[in-house]
Formats: structure tokens, C-alpha cells, sequence
């Protein structure tokens, strides 16, 4: 698929791709699907990093290293961004423009225009934004309200936004129980409100409006860019935050307030001081605000308007060919579509069958233990080549197969057992080679 959508690019002369790059998006260890379709147009490409690793594995620095071969220009959101490319990977400073995160236009107003919308007139609201996950370190916040409370009785604290898709999917809603359960336990139910969905970008600015200070208790130290804060910041809200890379820069010169990590007493102190001094709450509010007109959309579009135009004036790589249609020769074969029906077909609840009579499990050989292990292997390496829906059903398979193996193993001789019966009956003590190599 992402050689046909080079082909499609090259038919219809697009003049500049520009890749939105983040490790987790695209399929493939660290990503690796995208280069197939880098490698294959032929225009310029300009990639933004979303991340950028100080410490990369190595699938995540080979990934960098053909990004770097095939991009005419990088793009960056933060100074640190720029000076990692530099040390970590060897980029050209030439090759690199910084352009900060986009931000709506939005006007420095009152919080409390917006606070009748969401039922908390009256209140001292503090907000916290964006798909939820336990690096997010929303239960500091939490943590940290009834020491708040004691000096401010009049704040709510809102969460807004759905569980993370990805963790959903394995965890379920698991976290924000947890996060609930915990204002419960510190006595502050009534002080915290949760709003579980997507929000349209309106509805999303009229929450941001109605905030007095903006949280970020983010954990990764090495988070490089924060679409969330840049929203925040940009329309002027008072902004406390963990010091990861981009809340370092961009609340720098006293536009925003740093905290430890994981520290809800320093939380705690930052929000009872910007409360209890109106002055230093407003002073930082317009700093913010001001530095936030250089980040509205129009301001960045015309940026990178810019960098499209250097990568097509100044190419760092040698003109890329113009298409032409690839024959069999020297087109590569292409897998045709994964199919995992035999494998369900072959696994029951117990595990995978060791054999078959064409495409029906032969119930007769039962199952061995060296055919389980191959199995849960193959399900460890299948959720890069497997859509999200798929995936939960290959858990459920590596689940069984991994059960199968715990069982095979005798904890008094230190050995696995190899064949089982359909029955599930051990048909002997110790198993051969074949469930030890």
C-alpha cells in the first residue's frame, strides 16, 4: 500500500511530500513501512519529527538514518529538536528549520466568558487535555488537589479527553478507573470531572477558554513536542508543567511555571501561587500569549511555505528521477494480503494442533509444545503486520499459546513435557529435544 501510494503521488505530479513522521503511526519496526514509499517518489520530501530520540534503538536509529538519506529538508518544533539532530544523527544544520507547533487565533479573553458552558461559573478551573494514558501523570494533579483545596476551595479540576486508542485496546478504560478510584480516596470526587470523548477544535477552544491554569504533569522527560501546551500557551493561559524538553523552551523568560516530575507537592505550590498572586498569574498569561501570535496557523503555514520552497530551490540530494512506469523486471514482488484464517482454524482453546489433513485440525496428533512455541513467537512479531482490530484477536491467540507453554513446563524435573492429547492428557513426562531447542 505505500508503494501504491508513491505511484499515485508520482501519476498525479505532486510538487512537495510532506511527512508528518511519528514511530508509532506507521507500520513496521519503528515505522520502517514509511520508507518504502520515500524511496519510491519522485518529488522532494520535507519531514517534520514529532519525536526526536536522544537514545534510539536500533530500528529507531536506522529509521533516522534513511529519513536523513531520503528527506530534502527536516523540520522541528523546538531549538533541542534541532541540536539532537545535529549530535545524535549527524544532520546538516542546513537541512533543518525550526517552525514552532500551530496554534488557533485565538483572542485573550476572561476565563470565566466560557465557564457557564460546562457548569463551573464561579469555580477556579484547571485543565489537563488530551488522549489519556499513565504517562500523562494526571494522578499527581489529583494527588496534589486537597492540599490545593485547603487555600482554594472554589477549584475543579478537568480532564478532557478519550483513553488512548492503543491503550484501550489492551487495557481498556483500566487507568481512568484507577485515576477515578484515587480522587475518591483522597476526597475530592466533587472537585474532578472527567470528559471521555473526541471534541471538536470549537468546543476544544471554549474549554481552554474557560481555564484559569493549564496542567501538563507529563513523565517523559524527552517529550520534544506538545501539540496540547502549544494550544494552551497560545491562547494565553497560565501553564504549569513537568520540564520536559518542549515545556523547558517554550515556558521559559517566566511564561509558565516549571515543576518536578512526579512531585504533586510542588503542584500543589505552583497553582496556590499563581492563585493567591492575580499579578503574576496575568503578567505570565500575556507573556504567553504574546510569543503565541508567532505560532498561529497562519504564521506557520507561511513558515513552512518557506521550507517547501527551499526544498525545491536548494536540494540537498541529487534531483530524484522522473517517474516512469516500473516493468516486472525490475519491479519487486509484492506479498499479497496476510491471512491468518488457518491459524484460528488450527487453535482452539487449548492451543495450536499439531497437524492437519488439508485444511481440517487433526484431532488424533493433539498438540506439542515446539509447534506452541513457534506459534507465539509468530504472534509476537504479527502486531506490526496486523491492523488494530486484528491485533486483539492475535493477543487472544498468544495468550493461549503462552498458556500451553507454562502448563508444558514441570517445575519439579525443570523440563517440558512435549505432547498433549486432544484430551489434555500429558502423554509423557519428559519431552524430547524437539521441546527444549
Amino acid at each position: 500500500s505505500y508503494r501504491r501510494a508513491a505511484d499515485f503521488l508520482n501519476i498525479n505530479n505532486v510538487e512537495i511530500v510532506s511527512v508528518q513522521h511519528e514511530f508509532g503511526i506507521y507500520g513496521g519496526p519503528a515505522g520502517s513501512h514509511l520508507l518504502a514509499l520515500l524511496r519510491d517518489v519522485q518529488m522532494p520530501v520535507v519531514t517534520t519529527l514529532h519525536t526526536v530520540l536522544r537514545e534510539p534503538n536500533e530500528s529507531q536509529r536506522f529509521v533516522m538514518e534513511q529519513l536523513n538519506a531520503l528527506s530534502n529538508r527536516f523540520i522541528v518544533m523546538a531549538e533541542r529538536g534541532r541540536e539532537l539532530l545535529k549530535e545524535v544523527y549527524g544532520v546538516s544544520s542546513e537541512k533543518i528549520d525550526l517552525i514552532p507547533h500551530g496554534v488557533p487565533d485565538v483572542q485573550f479573553i476572561d476565563p470565566t466568558f466560557h465557564k457557564d458552558q460546562f457548569g463551573v461559573e464561579g469555580k477556579t478551573m484547571l485543565l489537563t487535555f488530551g488522549l489519556l494514558s499513565p504517562n500523562k501523570g494526571i494522578e499527581y494533579v489529583i494527588e496534589a488537589l486537597p492540599a490545593i483545596l485547603k487555600e482554594h476551595p472554589n477549584v475543579v479540576y478537568i480532564v478532557l479527553g478519550a483513553t488512548h486508542p492503543n491503550l484501550l485496546s489492551r487495557e481498556g478504560e483500566s487507568y481512568r478507573l484507577k485515576l477515578e478510584r484515587l480522587a475518591e480516596d483522597r476526597g475530592v470526587t466533587s472537585n474532578v470531572i472527567f470528559y471521555n470523548r473526541f471534541v471538536t477544535l470549537e468546543e476544544l477552544t471554549d474549554f481552554i477558554g474557560a481555564a484559569d491554569i493549564y496542567v501538563t504533569p507529563y513523565l517523559n522527560e524527552a517529550q520534544i513536542t506538545s501539540g496540547t501546551l502549544a494550544y494552551a500557551f497560545g491562547a494565553g493561559k497560565a501553564v504549569i508543567s513537568t520540564p520536559y524538553l518542549y515545556a523547558q523552551e517554550l515556558l521559559a523568560q517566566e511564561r509558565g511555571i516549571l515543576v518536578p516530575f512526579r512531585d504533586s507537592n510542588a503542584i500543589a505550590e505552583a497553582v496556590s501561587r499563581l492563585l493567591s498572586n492575580s499579578a503574576l498569574m496575568t503578567g505570565m498569561r500575556k507573556r504567553a500569549w504574546q510569543l503565541g501570535r508567532e505560532m498561529i496557523w497562519p504564521v506557520v503555514a507561511g513558515r513552512y511555505m518557506e521550507s517547501f520552497q527551499r526544498a525545491r530551490v536548494r536540494l540537498t540530494v541529487p534531483p530524484r528521477k522522473a517517474f516512469a512506469v516500473r516493468t516486472l523486471e525490475n519491479r519487486p514482488y509484492e506479498f499479497p494480503p496476510l491471512k491468518l484464517d488457518h491459524l484460528f482454524r488450527m487453535t482452539d482453546n487449548t492451543g495450536i494442533f499439531q497437524h492437519a489433513i488439508f485444511n481440517v485440525p487433526n484431532y488424533r496428533e493433539g498438540y506439542c509444545t515446539d509447534d506452541n512455541a513457534r506459534a507465539f513467537i509468530l504472534t509476537l512479531l504479527l502486531p506490526e503486520m496486523t491492523s488494530r482490530v486484528a491485533q486483539r484477536d492475535v493477543e487472544r491467540l498468544a495468550s493461549t499459546y503462552l498458556s500451553f507453554l507454562w502448563d508444558a513446563f514441570d517445575q519439579e524435573t525443570k523440563r517440558f513435557r512435549n505432547f498433549m492429547s486432544h484430551r489434555r492428557e500429558w502423554l509423557e513426562e519428559v519431552g524430547s529435544e524437539d521441546s527444549h531447542a
